[in-house]
């Protein structure tokens, strides 16, 4: 069977992904031996599981042939447009209207659909270039799923951020904004903020800059708040999520405790939505209907706000205490250990200062001892060319306190021997 360039390219797993499918095979005779602390899902905490069965259980009863049994509208059903947009312009004096919202069945998908409509072959750099122009990331490392968002090679590129070393046993990444002035051909510039696998957001003043180099491209940067402001919030921000002509700002519910239902929405300026609404119909067709019910319930009672400011924020602020606590208890003075400082988030992200580490060496070390982590080299371009990417990786806080106890002490045994 041949597969063509674009079936080669998405055919082919990424880094993580391979991970996760060694953990999937690694796991499946005997899972209860096994410490996972490479999870990207977020806690099963009881109190989300159940606001979440609440409102489904709502919508099902009220709402199931409307929403489960037709077809609906590709931008996002009526109801949850309509919740978006008077949930945004209250909250934040915005004026948003339908034209401004993209409902889409993931974030993932959404990114997807805009690196595919604002970046390759032809866009800005010209209609019929056959270089194209890239997904600029401008904080690498970033989301480890960017990576796959492009169809054509070398679609992505990533400026290195500085590691700044702040005490013994904490960094904290720079970004480089000079390099990525210097980058040419842009099409797009996407950013998780808060980010994943550090938790680091853009303070005011990076955005402004962001902005401003966006609007001087006329691209548009693409702001995923996935573990942000207003939900989840399981990492504090400086700043809101901004308004502006050359941003889509992308909002999704996984972290929020709905990770398998797939709904996500971007919310931007008409010019850079429409064609997302249009290929989202000639793809996907529509998000999950039923689902988009439930999400609309929960912004338009106040239900979302509520399950995040008292559940799901608090829930990863004492995880994250708690992790930083043992840490420092149990990791090894003679190891250069640095823990990316910390804005919160749902991960602790290490560097290990030292010639002689390397993460996947680390990764096949703990597997021996049924416990598995992140190597960072996934989370980094594969233009990233200096050995930082490979002296880092990436612990969940998400496990139970148990398991991330155990999983923490044997982390450090690893890296003592």
């Amino acid at each position: 069977m041949a597969l063509s360039l674009i079936g080669s390219k998405m055919a082919t797993l990424s880094g993580l992904r391979s991970i996760m499918e060694d953990i999937a095979v690694s796991t499946a005779s005997g899972p209860a031996d096994w410490l996972n602390l490479g999870i990207g899902n977020p806690a099963a905490i009881p109190g989300t599981i159940a606001e979440w069965r609440s409102l489904t259980e709502e919508a099902l009863a009220e709402d199931f042939a409307s929403a489960g049994c037709q077809y609906g509208p590709s931008r996002g059903s009526a109801a949850l447009v309509e919740a978006i947009t008077g949930y945004f312009n209250e909250r934040y004096g915005w004026s948003l209207t339908p034209h401004n919202v993209a409902v889409g069945p993931g974030s993932q998908m959404l990114c997807f659909t805009a690196a595919a409509l604002f970046a390759g072959p032809g866009g800005s750099a010209g209609a019929g270039t056959t270089a194209g122009t890239k997904v600029v990331l401008p904080m690498a490392p970033d989301y480890t799923g960017y990576q796959g968002l492009c169809l054509h090679p070398d679609g992505v590129a990533g400026i290195p951020a500085t590691p700044v070393s702040e005490d013994t046993h904490r960094f904290r990444y720079a970004l480089d904004f000079d390099a990525l002035e210097r980058q040419q051909d842009m099409g797009m510039l996407l950013l998780s903020s808060p980010g994943n696998p550090t938790g680091r957001a853009v303070d005011a003043a990076e955005l402004d800059a962001l902005i401003g180099l966006a609007r001087q491209r006329d691209i548009p940067l693409l702001l995923d708040h996935a573990y942000g402001e207003p939900f989840p919030r399981i990492a504090p921000t400086p700043t809101p999520p901004p308004l502006d002509e050359h941003v889509v700002n992308c909002f999704t519910l996984s972290k929020a405790g709905l990770p398998g239902e797939r709904i996500a929405f971007a919310v931007g300026p008409a010019r850079w939505i429409t064609p997302m609404v249009s290929f989202l119909a000639n793809s996907v067709l529509h998000a999950p209907q039923l689902q988009q019910s439930v999400v609309a319930r929960a912004l338009t009672s106040g239900r979302l706000d509520r399950l995040v400011t008292d559940t799901v924020s608090p829930f990863y602020q004492e995880r994250r205490r708690l992790a930083e606590k043992l840490f420092e208890e149990v990791m090894p003075e003679s190891v250069p250990w640095r823990l990316h400082s910390g804005d919160g988030g749902m991960f602790c992200w290490f560097w290990i200062d030292d010639d002689r580490f390397d993460d996947t060496a680390l990764y096949e070390r703990l597997k021996q001892d049924r416990v598995f982590i992140v190597p960072g080299r996934h989370f980094f371009p594969d233009t990233y060319s200096t050995s930082h990417r490979t002296r880092c990786f990436r612990v969940s806080l998400s496990p139970d306190v148990d398991t991330l106890t155990e999983g923490i002490t044997r982390i450090a045994r690893a890296l003592r021997r």
